[in-house]
């Protein structure tokens, strides 16, 4: 379980393909505190740590998750945001991410709002019962408030500690990221789809 509040930006140095797998060595200031084995959340996808030293580590990612995140786009020099799982005795300063991207988005426009700034993001319209104005989203694992959403877009505020901090320095109009929506609309929609046919 993460929270969306990224704890350190990081840079893809190395990527090779096995097979339909790709193994990814990522260099960052926390790479030194890693263990083997362990989940991070590497722009909002829960990846494993398989290999580590004081300035990076690997992790792998299979053909599922690079079909349904914007994994394959990663190249060196890609700048990625990194967040570990939340401490069980730690404040919870974002809100639930579970590190599974729903869908891949699309940014569409980029808006200065004299020193922060709106980003629009195109999603998939099946998507659209899950994203509520006000309400929580993950956008490569930085956890925002939703803005003006309609069946197909929304939108966030960012502000200028965020860009400097995370990969939202490297978004442009075209840019894909990963998206995951509320978990607790998530089950609530699930809850109503179990309900609904038990009536």
């Amino acid at each position: 379980m993460f929270t969306g509040i990224i704890e350190s930006l990081a840079e893809i140095k190395e990527v090779k393909t096995e097979g339909s797998n790709y193994h990814f060595k990522v260099e960052s200031p926390i790479s030194k505190e890693l263990k083997v084995d362990q989940s991070l959340a590497h722009d909002g996808v829960c990846l494993t740590v398989t290999e580590k030293d004081d300035t990076s580590h690997w992790v792998t990612a299979i053909a599922e998750t690079l079909k349904l995140t914007s994994l394959s786009q990663w190249k060196p020099g890609t700048l990625i945001n990194l967040e570990r799982a939340m401490a069980a005795n730690g404040r919870l300063d974002g809100h639930f991410v579970q590190g599974h991207v729903d869908s891949v988005g699309t940014c569409t426009r980029i808006e200065d709002a004299d020193g922060s700034a709106y980003f629009t993001f195109e999603f998939d319209p099946q998507f659209s019962h899950l994203i509520v104005p006000k309400g929580s989203i993950t956008v490569n694992g930085v956890s925002l408030t939703v803005v003006a959403p309609t069946k197909h877009n929304f939108q966030v505020a960012i502000i200028p500690f965020t860009v400097e901090h995370t990969n939202f320095q490297q978004i442009r109009v075209g840019t894909k990221v990963n998206l995951e929506f509320d978990i607790i609309g998530k089950y609530f929609v699930r809850y109503m789809e179990v309900y609904n046919q038990q009536v």
